[in-house]
């Protein structure tokens, strides 16, 4: 069916075109996909994403949350897939930075080294109240504030995320079980205190410079003995560290110092020995120091460097698409199931790859006269998604081109009750007559 292939179903390409390196034009040709990235152009204005609201009975509150869906979600065309959620404090700071980098790593040209995500942003109504999961009575300096008489309602905020927000998500939007949690500075702080007093919430997090100082390092403290009773199994943590440091100080020579300048990275480092060190039960922890990075400018590449952390699985290995393009024996369809079989298990729900992708590359190898790997990606997605009409639409081309006329009927027939598309009915009476 047309609508799903950059080059379209009668597109022909030139023999110079198919001279090209096999690797290279492949790889061109999944740069040529579009999935149709969400983002629009409304009354001149680029929209990236959306607005959504619940009223929190335990905050006692209406939380405004910012919506990212990605680029096929609305695509009527495709089967009706799920998504994992990434969950984003801080939401109003981070959301076009994550949002893009999401974006572009799974869907624009051809990227496939993370799965899409839906993006649930945060934005802050009292911040310090919020993302902090105890009450201070001192402030950084170690001075008494008044101010902080607000703060220590972490716990809440966080039973509000669970109880209330989560749940609403998940009815209103496709999701899938799979969830990330975010958060940079204090909403890295609460990224560790879900982490290691509600593991459960999340499957992954990603902390950025996190304030481990807060509250005399209490939850440093706390994690000190946590980590050792607790079971971490499946979960995975990335933490970015930002050089906060005066000059002449390193990593090494900060350790020992005493001075209250040096009490962020500090406390950061002690976690991250900490983390190390006693090897939690089950977890997965990776983590950066970015020398060239302040507190302020470490969200963008800690969010870039641990999403590649958390999705090593996600990219096609190294060598697949040659083998796809130019050995014939190379079987693609128990390469595509084993190869997804493993993203599931480390996502723990079925994925399937993306059926517009898969029916892009068979109308290539069509096209370039090689029908017997075009049938294998055609075939993919029928047993993959028996119910779309524009995979048997797709195949319906395929035996159409071979001059299998009966089997091409039978396809097109089949995707005509699935969708009721004209444009397969045209084909199909067209066979049927005999024209």
């Amino acid at each position: 069916m047309k609508r799903l292939c950059a080059f379209g179903g009668n597109t022909k390409f030139s023999s110079k075109q198919f001279q090209m390196k096999p690797l290279l034009f492949l790889s061109f040709l999944f740069a040529a996909l579009n999935v149709g990235a969400q983002v629009t152009v409304k009354n001149n204005q680029i929209i990236l994403g959306k607005t959504d609201s619940v009223y929190s009975k335990i905050i006692g509150e209406k939380r405004k949350v910012w919506i990212y869906l990605p680029g096929d979600y609305n695509d009527i065309s495709l089967p009706r897939k799920i998504y994992p959620v990434v969950y984003l404090l801080d939401g109003d700071g981070h959301f076009s930075s994550i949002a893009g980098m999401i974006q572009q790593l799974s869907e624009v040209n051809g990227n496939m080294v993370l799965p899409q995500m839906i993006i649930v942003a945060i934005p802050n109504t009292n911040r310090m109240r919020d993302l902090t999961p105890s009450q201070a009575k001192t402030s950084y300096e170690g001075k008494k504030d008044p101010a902080l008489a607000i703060t220590g309602g972490g716990e809440k905020f966080t039973a509000f995320i669970q109880q209330e927000l989560m749940p609403h998500i998940d009815s209103a939007y496709r999701t899938a079980p799979y969830k990330l949690f975010i958060g940079h500075s204090l909403g890295g702080l609460m990224v560790i205190n879900t982490l290691i007093n509600h593991s459960d919430m999340f499957n992954a997090y990603i902390a950025i410079d996190p304030s481990m100082w807060w509250d005399g390092k209490k939850l440093l403290t706390q994690a000190r003995q946590l980590l050792d009773q607790k079971r971490f199994g499946g979960k995975s943590l990335y933490m970015g560290i930002a050089n906060t440091m005066d000059e002449g100080m390193d990593t090494l020579k900060v350790r020992k110092d005493t001075a209250n300048a040096s009490l962020h990275i500090r406390s950061i480092l002690a976690l991250k020995d900490m983390l190390q060190n006693k090897a939690a039960d089950g977890l997965t922890f990776g983590y950066q120091y970015y020398s060239n990075d302040t507190h302020s400018s470490a969200p963008l590449i800690t969010a870039y460097d641990g999403m590649r952390f958390l999705f090593p699985f996600y990219k096609m290995p190294a060598g697949a698409e040659s083998k796809i393009e130019t050995d014939d024996a190379f079987d693609i369809p128990a390469f595509y199931s084993n190869f997804y079989a493993d993203i599931s298990k480390h996502m723990g729900y079925k994925v399937l790859p993306n059926q517009g992708d898969l029916n892009q590359t068979g109308y290539y190898f069509l096209q370039a006269h090689k029908p017997q790997k075009a049938y294998q990606f055609f075939a993919i997605n029928i047993a993959n998604y028996p119910q779309s009409a524009n995979a048997y639409d797709s195949m319906g081309d395929y035996y159409a081109d071979q001059k299998n006329k009966a089997k091409a009927i039978e396809m097109f027939t089949k995707a005509y009750q699935l969708g009721k598309n004209p444009d397969t009915k045209k084909k199909l009476d067209k066979l049927v007559a005999g024209k």
